[in-house]
């Protein structure tokens, strides 16, 4: 499969791990990437610059094959600049940056060769991020798990709306884990995906409890709540009891100074990985509903592949 995301990665399909605060680490960026996608290490769930650079050097023993350092910025509370410099310090060759304002690190990045993505939730954003200098955007509807727009826009109508205003590629994400929904992703026109659920039900992603998985393989479609909406920064979970408290918490005093204990970083560690349901929540799109088992990247990347096969033999069979 060839697009122009598989030319500017320089990978053989067209799929991109999701930043997975807190789980993005060694391990799965390396399996994804080595399956022939593009993985990634998530920069600001790591204490330090040090901590970045030992994760990055570490993925390079485990795999050849480009990788990426996603950048989470303005949700953790303190800068990202010494991180980023690390990152270009050793020689990553793709940035995501997710999160907030773009503008600081495309302007830094300008003289490199590192390609730049950005996440983006609106027709707007995804403009201004292609004027100011990304070279693909990843555009993630409401279905999808952690941070999403503040808009409702589903995927299905955001990717089109978004692929015909640019110029640049578009990468789709949100409600998307398997083979049927990256044909679906590039029918709409983009050309490629970003998954960030399905990826955290896979055995390399080992900081995940394993109460987090089955949660995600057990789930509906219906099995997820949004919060933090009143404060202007929805985002997506599995309803566990705890992210169930916040919803109330959040209708009864929706203020940041109520809440911060509710949905700080600890809260989600809690649950992510120590797999406490009552005192803790966990980042998931609907596309749990979809997702029925726990498998290795490489098994995944196959399964992927041989529905990719039956779309196209279906589709075939209609023309």
């Amino acid at each position: 499969m060839k697009t122009r995301v598989t030319t500017l990665l320089n990978i053989e399909l067209p799929i991109i791990q999701g930043g997975l605060a807190y789980l993005a680490y060694a391990e799965l960026a390396s399996a994804v990437s080595n399956a022939g996608g593009l993985g990634q290490i998530t920069a600001m769930s790591l204490p330090s610059s040090d901590a970045l650079r030992a994760e990055i050097r570490k993925t390079k023993n485990l795999t050849s094959r480009p990788f990426g350092v996603n950048f989470a910025i303005g949700q953790h509370g303190r800068s990202y600049e010494e991180q980023l410099e690390t990152a270009i310090e050793e020689g990553v060759e793709v940035i995501s940056i997710t999160g907030g304002n773009p503008a600081p690190v495309l302007k830094r990045l300008e003289s490199t060769s590192i390609k730049k993505l950005v996440l983006v939730a609106s027709k707007r954003q995804a403009v201004k991020a292609e004027q100011l200098g990304a070279d693909a955007v990843m555009v993630v509807g409401q279905e999808g798990g952690g941070h999403i727009g503040k808009e409702d826009t589903g995927t299905i109508v955001l990717i089109p709306q978004v692929a015909e205003s640019l110029s640049i590629p578009v990468i789709g994400s949100g409600g998307i884990g398997d083979g049927k929904g990256l044909m679906a992703a590039l029918a709409l026109g983009a050309e490629g995906i970003e998954m960030g659920t399905r990826f955290i039900a896979t055995k390399e992603c080992v900081h995940a409890h394993p109460l987090y998985k089955q949660m995600i393989v057990d789930s509906t479609e219906n099995d997820t709540v949004v919060i933090k909406k009143q404060l202007g920064m929805p985002g997506r979970t599995l309803n566990t009891p705890f992210a169930l408290k916040i919803i109330k918490e959040e209708k009864q005093n929706p203020t940041y100074e109520n809440l911060k204990n509710y949905i700080s970083g600890d809260a989600n560690k809690k649950f992510i990985y120590e797999g406490k349901e009552d005192q803790g929540f966990g980042w998931a799109g609907q596309v749990a509903g979809r997702i029925n088992d726990i498998v290795s990247v490489e098994e995944l990347f196959q399964q992927i592949k041989k529905e990719v096969s039956i779309v196209q033999l279906r589709w075939n069979g209609l023309f």
